[in-house]
């Protein structure tokens, strides 16, 4: 859940915080802005999936906009104060910008854009952007890899179970378990004992992770007793932690029982898989790379 701010309710804060006049660094306005606005520690805790502060990002943006329309001014490196026309406009939108469209009314016009190469009448209005780019793009990116995502688990589901065990344990491995010399390997089959894959933390596999793998179809959850089964087959093994994933999901009874024994189980669904696959790339494959640049400070210096 996003609790942070849109980018234009940081636009009069950032002005307030320097209307005493004095110079400020854009660290320092982001803290004081953040103050003022009352933001708690779970806002100021989220991140976008680059890793990057959402807090610091729309902060950012909001920074970027008052210094284009002229209402701050750099004076050193990272470091701005307010204008007399940032102080007029403080005045003249008192109340803050609290939606996206007042805020492109006010700002817009500050920005050069170049002519469109096709004319549109004054009814074809451009949509205003309801996030700044950075948030656009990964929006966008995360709109695409759930679609990946939900047909690699369509795939899965109805793959040969052999191949659905593999699969399990190459994405095991991709995460790191198993060393660099991927030693991991499936074990399914007649005979298997209760487990479908093995993966060894060791050269010499005296530490080892068992693995279950369960292709089963959506709706057909996972319940206490198999995973009772499981932890039998661990015991069988003489190991005391396990993987178990499946391609559908898990009861609540499962998921309660697997967190009050000792014996360290953890449970993957099929909509962590299917992620656990997109982010470290097990069955698919990078398709177009884009750049984001930002201003190199140094060579300004």
């Amino acid at each position: 859940m996003i609790t942070v701010p849109i980018w234009p309710e940081f636009v009069l804060p950032i002005l307030e915080v320097l209307a005493d006049g004095n110079t400020r660094t854009t660290r320092e306005m982001r803290t004081a802005a953040f103050d003022r606005m009352a933001l708690d520690e779970a806002a100021r805790a989220e991140v976008l999936a680059s890793g990057d502060s959402r807090a610091h990002n729309r902060a950012g943006w909001a920074i970027t906009h008052v210094h284009k329309a002229g209402w701050i001014e750099r004076v050193a490196r990272g470091s701005y104060r307010l204008t007399d026309a940032g102080r007029e406009a403080m005045n003249a939108h008192a109340g803050g910008f609290h939606d996206y469209a007042h805020a492109s009314k006010v700002l817009d016009p500050f920005w050069e854009t170049p002519e469109p190469a096709v004319q549109v009448s004054a009814s074809d209005e451009l949509p205003v952007s309801p996030v700044d780019p950075v948030e656009q793009i990964e929006g966008a990116v995360a709109e695409l890899n759930a679609a990946v995502a939900a047909e690699s688990l369509d795939r899965l589901r109805a793959a040969d179970p052999t191949f659905f065990e593999e699969a399990v344990v190459k994405v095991l491995l991709a995460m790191g378990y198993g060393g660099a010399e991927q030693r991991g390997h499936r074990i399914g089959g007649t005979g298997d004992g209760g487990v479908d894959g093995v993966i060894d933390q060791d050269a010499l596999g005296l530490e080892q992770i068992y693995v279950q793998a369960k292709r089963y179809a959506e709706g057909n959850n996972v319940g206490r007793e198999t995973i009772q089964a499981f932890i039998g087959a661990l015991a069988g093994v003489g190991a005391s932690r396990g993987v178990f994933i499946t391609s559908s999901d898990f009861t609540v009874n499962a998921v309660n029982y697997a967190q009050g024994i000792p014996t360290r189980v953890i449970l993957i669904n099929g909509q962590r898989l299917a992620s656990l696959m997109i982010k470290y790339r097990v069955g698919v494959q990078t398709k177009q790379t884009y750049e984001v640049v930002e201003l190199d400070e140094d060579f300004f210096e």
